[in-house]
């Protein structure tokens, strides 16, 4: 027992100082963690130089871009033809793919060898055998039908576009390591990564398209063939490189290039390893110092052989055998030292291969703004297969690098066949519902003549609403509000302002000076009006009022000084005087009961009464559009049109009293509430309503009323965008066919997500994390479906804002026979403050659509609040003014 365990002693000492050997003679050749981070930041150098337009014709990683802007998602179905065509055999494949409920892919293949004559012939001999042998294919398979085509060319491409080359549709040319990554993003849809490591090696990824300045558009994502086997080409590993490496470099067919390859791939690790032992041999260190004519021949040692030699249990055994076969005579020693040898090349290799992925993983977190990543490589090439290590050394090696990337390594299958049509499926399927998307979003696109159309329809229904005997059939109200003038700078005084308008209530004092020092000076607080309240009775809704206004005076300690009072009540009123106006019907959610058709100013007296607390003076009623124009006008003289585009929408502007046929007078001017929401109630819409549009108002509070704000306003744009996002996922084109709860929930997209969605500062991954945030698990491909539906949305919306304010302000024009008439609108709204385009394009289509208007806008400081006092100082003014006439 004593002496088997003395031999075994023995054998493991000999094995050691083999390995000590041979570590010393490669010293160079290991590589430790810190080299490692440090190639992997240099990987990442080259990578970004090379996605740089500036950079990138001196960059050595050459970051192509490959036209491919998706992976999987599933859904692929078809029949495809793949053609590969990598090396000496050429190889023709039929691919179908199906889903029905689950993912299935069927492939039938036929090789055509290629003579020699053609490898090394032009280009059109060799495209002419591709034709000719993919027509043989499908003659003998009776294949009649035009089917898509996917071309895998392994070899370095710059390409245009996705269809090169062209009885098939060619969609796509392929490199066979995206090819890889599609495979196996079939499998896998977390799949964002294809690597090769086999006669040659490559690495491709999907990048941020607004990382790529090669390619125009900065939306959505396109995979990057990287081209890593020029890495160092430039020099940068020229510290890391050992004169065997630049042995192997001399003497290949390209000197001075593929260095990174020359260092990985199986083309030549087989070489490596015999000048490493032609090289220990010559120094004594192996085979006694004799070498045979085989070990000094280029060639005789094949990665085949570098695998052999390092299985786990014969690999000695395979070792000998080989080294033999090359005529030579070894030792145990040398069988060990050898194998020793195989393992440092080929761990070399997936050392540096593990750097350079994990530069590339890096990159995809970073680019995610991950904390910490969940992904899929998708592997192939003959020495990740065959080589019994390398697959969990790289692995390892890999997680170690990027600890805070959880990586799953797929092997692919036949990627340079399945892998072309995996990519003419994707092209074949985002050109199916780019057709689709295109058609739902034609729906929504209004040409300039027909906004024409639309501003003469709001032109005829603006006059409708100002004459008595088509008033009360017209859909554009054109309610008087008995304001006469605009500010003229001598308004002074303290006023109460009251605010309602939405599911908020303010209350405010504000303090107008006039003279040197002239301003306006506000104090507010603001109050919520539950739902149970806004959809209650009219007396508990105005009984709430008093209370918050009485809370506010105890506040500012001002309850016993009876001020003049303006009250901002956004709701259409038919208003008879400056403070008496009836409510024509309530909008923005509010369905109080008994205040329709009722004088708002005398409920809120009557619930003052109630309340016996208070006094105060009520000067006018105002509407916020009003408010907006009047804030404006205190500091624009020429200002004589608000408009507000937020939750609601409307305009008010100021009309030539002689046109108003529902008050009496011909002389000075009135400002008219347009109340132009209303405008299309009577079907004169109805050609540019969707079906969309058409379940949104079906399924609001007041159905066919204010048809205009339903296509304008920021209370249903929201909405309008989810009916379009469960229509387009319902077809299959959104959210891989599911729709969640959250997206069948009324009210989820508020308006303020347009918003953000559509800023140009926002990237795709943000836009990702809003629809997250809602409930909506999406991929980056739905990510820019959901920005352009939300773009098509608010543009129509602003285009139709801007066709009926070019309606108004020519009316204003007309109205004082000018060829051309310079104004000022004040503008207030959410929508049209926060929206990142809603602004410039209805700026745009008001210039368009009113040539002969110089039309300035100025934005509304707080029309609601600031505006009600002032219509109470310009009243105030006006009643003077009487007053004194009288007298």
């Amino acid at each position: 027992m004593f002496a088997v365990h003395l031999v075994s002693f023995w054998f493991t000492k000999l094995k050691e100082d083999q390995i000590k050997k041979v570590d010393r003679f490669l010293y160079h050749m290991r590589l430790s963690d810190d080299m490692l981070m440090d190639i992997m930041a240099r990987f990442q150098a080259e990578m970004e130089k090379g996605l740089k337009k500036d950079t990138n014709p001196t960059a050595s990683v050459k970051m192509l871009p490959t036209c491919v802007r998706s992976t999987p998602d599933g859904s692929e179905n078809g029949d495809f033809i793949a053609l590969d065509l990598g090396g000496s055999k050429f190889r023709v494949l039929r691919v179908k793919v199906s889903e029905d409920g689950k993912q299935n892919v069927q492939m039938e293949s036929q090789f055509y060898p290629t003579p020699s004559e053609i490898l090394s012939g032009n280009k059109a001999e060799l495209f002419d055998f591709v034709a000719d042998s993919l027509g043989d294919f499908m003659k003998k398979r009776q294949i009649t039908q035009k089917l898509p085509l996917g071309f895998t060319f392994s070899f370095p491409c710059k390409q245009t576009k996705l269809d090169e080359y062209t009885n098939v549709d060619v969609l796509a040319l392929v490199n066979d390591t995206v090819g890889t990554m599609m495979t196996c993003g079939y499998d896998d849809q977390l799949c964002e990564v294809g690597v090769i490591v086999g006669s040659g090696t490559n690495a491709c990824y999907m990048e941020d398209l607004s990382n790529i300045d090669l390619v125009e558009g900065d939306e959505g994502r396109m995979c990057i063939n990287t081209e890593w086997g020029a890495f160092g080409d430039d020099g940068v590993l020229d510290d890391i490189r050992t004169k065997f490496d630049n042995e192997i470099d001399l003497g290949s067919v390209n000197p001075g290039k593929q260095l990174f390859e020359k260092m990985i791939s199986g083309l030549y690790m087989g070489e490596l390893v015999r000048l490493i032992l032609l090289r220990m041999a010559k120094k004594g260190l192996l085979f006694g110092g004799k070498i045979s004519n085989a070990l000094r021949t280029k060639g005789t040692i094949q990665t085949c052989h570098v695998a052999a030699m390092e299985k786990y249990k014969e690999g000695l055994y395979n070792t000998r055998q080989i080294l033999l076969d090359l005529g030579l005579e070894p030792s145990e020693d040398d069988c060990i030292a050898v194998q020793h040898v195989a393992t440092i090349v080929s761990f070399r290799s997936a050392n540096l291969c593990a750097a350079a992925l994990a530069a590339i993983l890096t990159r995809l977190r970073e680019n995610k703004k991950l904390h910490r990543m969940r992904t899929t490589v998708g592997m192939d090439g003959t020495v990740y297969r065959t080589h019994p290590q390398y697959a969990k050394r790289l692995h390892k090696v890999v997680r170690r690098l990027v600890p805070n990337c959880d990586v799953r390594f797929l092997l692919s299958e036949s990627g340079s066949g399945k892998g072309a049509a995996m990519v003419t499926a994707v092209a074949c399927r985002l050109l199916s519902q780019r057709e689709q998307i295109d058609e739902v979003l034609d729906l929504l696109h209004i040409s300039d003549e027909k906004l024409a159309e639309i501003k003469l329809r709001m032109m005829k229904e603006l006059k409708y609403g100002l004459k008595k005997e088509t008033h009360n059939s017209a859909s554009v109200k054109m309610l008087p509000t008995y304001v006469y003038g605009t500010p003229d700078g001598t308004e002074q005084g303290n006023f109460l302002a009251l605010d309602l308008g939405g599911t908020n209530f303010r209350v405010l004092l504000v303090k107008i000076r006039t003279g040197r020092r002239r301003y306006v000076r506000m104090y507010n607080k603001i109050f919520a009006i539950p739902l149970e309240i806004m959809q209650g009775t009219g007396e508990e809704l105005f009984d709430h009022i008093v209370e918050c206004i009485a809370d506010f005076l105890d506040y500012m300690g001002i309850k016993g000084a009876p001020l003049p009072l303006g009250f901002t009540f956004s709701f259409p009123c038919k208003q008879e005087r400056i403070d008496k106006g009836m409510l024509v019907g309530w909008t923005k959610g509010f369905k109080a009961t008994d205040c329709e058709g009722q004088d708002v100013v005398d409920m809120l007296r009557e619930a003052i009464k109630r309340k016996n607390e208070f006094d105060l003076d009520i000067v006018a009623i105002v509407n916020d559009t009003v408010g907006t124009m009047m804030t404006c006008g205190y500091e624009d003289p020429d200002c004589e049109i608000g408009l507000i585009a937020g939750t609601g929408s409307n305009v008010c502007y100021m009309e030539e009293m002689k046109n108003i046929e529902l008050i009496d007078g011909d002389e000075g001017k009135m400002c008219i509430n347009t109340e132009w929401g209303g405008f299309g109630d009577n079907g004169c819409l109805s050609d540019i309503q969707t079906q969309y549009d058409v379940h949104v108002d079906k399924n609001s509070l007041n159905p066919g009323k204010q048809s205009y704000e339903k296509m304008t306003s920021g209370m249903y744009l929201g909405e309008i965008v989810r009916q379009i996002l469960i229509d387009l996922t319902k077809r299959g084109l959104l959210f891989r066919g599911q729709i969640s709860e959250r997206l069948r929930t009324k009210g989820i997209f508020e308006t303020k997500f347009l918003s953000q969605i559509e800023s140009d500062r926002l990237a795709l991954l943000q836009v990702r994390k809003i629809l997250q945030q809602l409930g909506l698990d999406s991929t980056c491909d739905d990510s820019i479906i959901v920005k352009e539906v939300c773009g098509a949305v608010s543009t129509r919306a602003a285009k139709l804002c801007g066709a009926g304010l070019a309606a108004v302000v020519d009316k204003i024009r007309e109205n004082r026979g000018l060829d051309h008439l310079k104004t000022t609108v004040g503008v207030d709204g959410t929508l049209y403050k926060l929206h990142p385009h809603f602004s410039k394009i209805l700026q745009d289509t008001v210039k368009k659509m009113s040539p002969q208007c110089d039309v300035k806008f100025i934005l509304s400081e707080d029309g609601s609040g600031k505006g009600a006092a002032l219509i109470t100082a310009v009243a105030k003014r006006f009643h003077s003014r009487e007053e004194e006439d009288k007298s």
